[in-house]
């Protein structure tokens, strides 16, 4: 290249051509050429090395203390990419902060960013409640050694808002347990809507008393009994619930890979420790990178200490359930759900011979036809469904 730069000095110094006719010759532009002569005539040979296009000022290059606070952000949460990070330090009022894009070039010189593990994040199609409290998913993420004993991290999450309402380091997975999670996390909060969660034990029924039988579990009659609805994600579909189950992949990545917890109080004390970072810090990419306690607040319905008892029309026909799970009807035995033991449900006319709607509080729990032989009650949806396939209560 040097070469061909001296010939066309020395070309051009002889004069038999113009400048022009030996830059078109040469394929440069006219400011190329001139700009050669002009080097050479000032530093002979030298100036027709090639220069480094950068710049000597670089308005966008970021500030070495900038960068620092990135790395030292991003040494405090490891799993934070360009877009929280950035998004984190203007909410903590630095100036100056690059674009997430510039961020993430700035962790990829640092080599803080693992190109394979990049390469798996994929934009996904997202649902949600329009208003916090309208719907809480909730689950007992994978148990984890504690000690001498087992954790069972029990996560309970807004839909609309992704805000943690809860972890807590249950001892098993026991209605007993969740009821006393579930009470407090109530009485600081407010009642949700609907509560999302799996089938099994404790949250649903996982069988019935004969064909006759609309099976509900304990834990959703208590629910009913406070006006929530219980919904159930598809059996083995857990996307269902995919807040929940993203929301376990970021506890199982900012807080339990790689730590060893003594006893479940140790689990609770990093699970409290973290549970603020995630609210209040940790941008959400969903939430357009707000943090989820910038769209939540607490719900207007509080928690009754008192269970309230149903309370049904004057026309309707109420029944109470016996010790066995069955309700007397027409001198019929309707197996129901021991659930509902000692409790009244009603049943009402639906403009249809021998057709009967059944209802609990609030809830419609089915149909019952009493024109066969055979009583038989038929489960219906009670509430509209989450979008990604929620099964009835």
């Amino acid at each position: 290249m040097i070469d061909t730069r001296r010939e066309f000095v020395r070309l051009a110094s002889v004069g038999d051509v113009s400048v022009a006719a030996l830059c078109r010759r040469f394929g440069i532009s006219r400011q190329s050429g001139f700009t050669l002569l002009r080097r050479h005539r000032e530093v002979g040979d030298a100036g027709l090395v090639e220069r480094s296009r950068r710049p000597h000022d670089s308005p966008r290059r970021v500030a070495p203390e900038i960068e620092a606070q990135l790395l030292a952000l991003r040494a405090a949460h490891p799993r934070w990419g360009g877009r929280k990070l950035a998004r984190r330090l203007r909410d903590l009022g630095v100036e100056g902060v690059p674009a997430p894009s510039t961020v993430t070039q700035v962790l990829r010189r640092a080599g803080q960013i693992d190109p394979i593990e990049a390469e798996r994040h994929r934009a996904l199609t997202r649902f949600e409640r329009p208003a916090p409290n309208e719907l809480w998913q909730m689950d007992f993420k994978g148990h984890i050694p504690a000690g001498s004993r087992r954790c069972h991290p029990l996560t309970v999450l807004d839909d609309h808002s992704r805000y943690a309402l809860g972890i807590a380091a249950c001892a098993g997975e026991t209605l007993i347990e969740v009821q006393g999670r579930l009470t407090a996390l109530f009485r600081r909060y407010g009642l949700p809507g609907a509560i999302l969660c799996d089938n099994g034990s404790p949250w649903g029924a996982t069988g019935h008393t004969g064909r006759l039988a609309v099976q509900r579990s304990a834990f959703e009659v208590w629910l009913m009994r406070l006006g929530v609805a219980t919904l159930h994600g598809r059996p083995r579909h857990p996307q269902t619930q995919g807040k929940d189950e993203r929301f376990h992949r970021t506890l199982d990545v900012e807080v339990l890979q790689g730590r060893r917890f003594a006893d479940l109080d140790d689990c609770q004390a990093a699970f409290n420790a973290w549970r603020p970072v995630y609210n209040e810090q940790r941008p959400h990419e969903a939430l357009g990178m707000d943090v989820p306690a910038s769209r939540y607040r607490p719900s207007s319905q509080g928690f009754p200490e008192v269970l309230p008892t149903p309370d049904y029309y004057q026309t309707d026909l109420v029944r109470r359930v016996r010790p066995n799970g069955c309700f007397k009807l027409h001198g019929r035995m309707v197996g129901l759900s021991q659930a509902f033991a000692g409790l009244d449900i009603a049943l009402r006319a639906t403009g249809r011979d021998g057709v009967l709607s059944l209802h609990f509080m609030r809830f419609r729990l089915g149909e019952v036809d009493i024109t066969g032989p055979e009583t038989i009650i038929g489960p219906v949806r009670d509430v509209s469904e989450h979008p990604s396939s929620i099964s009835p209560v």
